[in-house]
């Protein structure tokens, strides 16, 4: 699939810094370059939403990919293998993320993590409170808080990527593991 909307001419400036970070720029940034300042806020709105540390790394990462797999967002699942990658995370038990309720590797709190953000992802959301109230007491106040608004923030844009047609554009290539798909998904698939 391509981008269903041309790729538009990025400031050299943006591009310089988009390949130094990345080694390549984003199909999504392009795409979305139509309308700069949409782009500038948000890049800047998920640079804040990455730096927020009130939840272990780690659990956003399985937390993002849930999301991403649940969409369909094939680039979402592309860039999270790399970054999860650069954060030192377990890339096997990564890639299990799409088929995370098969798989073994997961703990019971990174199931319940999936599962939360598979439910705030559902439309409507399927959230209930005995799910809330089980990860509010293992995590603790800010960290439910932020955890919730980062899952918000990824569904943004996981929808606006999979809308925009932008797909997997091989930042994972580097990780050299198998991507797992979702359990009834044809190969190849990220849905």
């Amino acid at each position: 699939m391509t981008p269903r909307l041309p790729k538009a001419e990025l400031p050299v400036e943006l591009k310089e810094n988009m390949i130094k970070q990345l080694g390549a720029v984003p199909e999504n940034v392009e795409v979305l370059w139509h309308s700069p300042r949409v782009t500038q806020d948000n890049l800047e709105f998920g640079a804040r939403v990455g730096a927020w540390d009130a939840v272990d790394p780690g659990l956003k990462s399985f937390a993002h990919m849930a999301v991403a797999s649940q969409v369909g967002c094939s680039w979402c699942l592309d860039v999270g293998y790399f970054q999860a990658q650069h954060e030192n995370l377990d890339l096997a038990r990564a890639s299990q993320v799409p088929r995370w309720r098969e798989a073994e590797v997961f703990t019971a709190l990174e199931r319940d993590v999936m599962g939360y953000a598979e439910a705030m992802t559902n439309t409507p959301p399927t959230v209930t409170d005995e799910q809330y109230a089980a990860l509010l007491e293992r995590l603790g106040l800010p960290a439910m808080v932020e955890l919730t608004a980062f899952i918000a923030y990824v569904n943004l844009a996981t929808r606006a990527n999979v809308a925009n047609g932008v797909t997997s554009q091989g930042f994972s290539d580097a990780c050299e593991i198998p991507l797992a798909n979702r359990p009834g998904t044809s190969v190849g698939s990220t849905a």
